[in-house]
């Protein structure tokens, strides 16, 4: 049986980034995918502010198309938000993916592609055994480690032995598009990402168009799986991906390069298990780094596994170390970095997504049409709610703020 330091199964950004960091610390790592190629389940949109490159040292061949503008769409408006400069990137997900498994593998990383997670049990020593089933021939396989850290996303197949065994989870499902369309079309939408809000065009979530390679777009929509106060019937995502092309594009001439999709599981109140005995810890979506309130999660999945990588170095460092007192302070690191701005977005979103009306909606737009487009990336993608306050009049700070402070007693502590 092969031995390994760290084995961590799913080479998604979190499980990927986090081989390659460990594999960077001299560890000895398996990294393993149940997909046979990372061409198989590019299901991401993958858009993120300019500094991902930088922070995660990416190259700029993962880059799909820079954006520099942001468009929203709702049942009654359309607001652009524009700048002189990119602001952002729309990476390639296979790309991405592949490129960190390399990069580990560079590092001296082992990469298994198409082996299936089935179980795994600890052994007398303080170690663990993890088994696989290669898919195509149907051969089991074991490894041994020290430590065993579940990438599987949604799944969580690795820190929960059943599925009975998780907290209650929000699901949110998205299908996208990608099509070839004509330089014309593509130069209209290229500098952009536009979303779509309102009952009109995706009750429940939203859709989005943003640029990839050239002549290429991403069209696409998400929705949680819960029931809207307001819109009692709603249809197929695909019929509101339709929408958008037929309606808002007014495309009748495209390719359909191809159409994937997925499910995300967030647990309301990040009450995840981050951690399963000495040998077993999570990262990434398998404990809800995804936004829920813009639906990012690359950027965040990453940071996770950065933040985990100090944690598990010292377990395998210092191997008489208490190991739970260490997970401990990983789950309690990862809380201080997300939990507080995770919560109130959970909050807005659940209420944007499944309260509030065309109205509403619409009023938050006109709120924020003064901003510039760097303040509205600081909103969308770090979180920094007091931007909304800038121009406001005493009489609606004092509003926002009671707002926010109601929000804010609700969370839990």
């Amino acid at each position: 049986m092969q031995e390994f330091d760290v084995v961590i199964v799913g080479a998604g950004p979190a499980g990927g980034h986090c081989a390659r960091l460990l594999a960077q610390s001299g560890q000895r790592v398996l990294l393993v995918e149940q997909a046979q190629s990372f061409d198989v389940n590019s299901f991401s949109s993958a858009g993120a502010p300019l500094d991902i490159l930088k922070s995660f040292n990416l190259p700029e061949r993962l880059v799909g198309q820079f954006w520099r503008n942001i468009t929203i769409v709702t049942t009654n408006l359309n607001e652009a938000w524009r700048s002189p400069a990119p602001l952002g990137v729309v990476l390639d997900f296979a790309r991405l993916r592949e490129f960190l498994a390399q990069e580990a593998q560079r590092q001296g990383a082992t990469l298994w592609l198409g082996h299936h997670y089935l179980s795994r049990e600890n052994t007398a020593d303080g170690k663990a055994i993890a088994h696989f089933q290669q898919r195509g021939t149907g051969d089991r396989v074991s490894v041994c480690a020290r430590v065993i850290v579940d990438a599987t996303g949604p799944a969580r197949a690795v820190i929960y032995a059943k599925r009975s065994e998780q907290p209650p989870l929000l699901s949110a499902t998205g299908i996208e598009y990608l099509i070839e369309v004509s330089p014309e079309i593509y130069d209209r939408y290229r500098d952009d990402l536009t979303f779509f809000l309102g009952h009109r065009w995706m009750p429940r979530g939203y859709s989005w168009i943003f640029p990839m390679a050239p002549n290429q777009l991403k069209v696409g929509a998400a929705y949680i799986k819960d029931r809207h106060a307001l819109v009692q019937q709603t249809q197929s995502l695909r019929h509101y991906i339709d929408l958008v092309l037929r309606e808002y594009m007014h495309l009748d001439d495209y390719r359909l390069i191809e159409s994937h999709g997925s499910t995300i599981r967030y647990s309301r109140g990040l009450e995840d298990r981050y951690y399963d005995g000495s040998t077993c810890l999570a990262i990434g979506d398998a404990v809800s780094t995804i936004n829920l309130l813009g639906g990012e999660g690359i950027r965040h999945a990453m940071e996770g596994a950065a933040i985990a990588h100090p944690y598990i170095l010292q377990a395998l460092q210092n191997p008489h170390s208490p190991r739970e007192a260490l997970w401990q302070s990983y789950q309690q690191a990862m809380l201080r970095r997300f939990k507080d701005r995770w919560l109130i977005s959970e909050r807005l979103g659940l209420k944007k997504y499944l309260a509030d009306s065309n109205e509403t909606i619409d009023s938050t737009i006109r709120r924020v049409r003064h901003l510039s487009a760097q303040e509205l990336v600081d909103i969308l993608f770090y979180y920094k709610f007091e931007r909304l306050t800038k121009g406001f009049n005493p009489y609606l700070l004092n509003r926002l703020y009671s707002l926010f402070k109601r929000i804010r007693a609700l969370l839990p502590r």
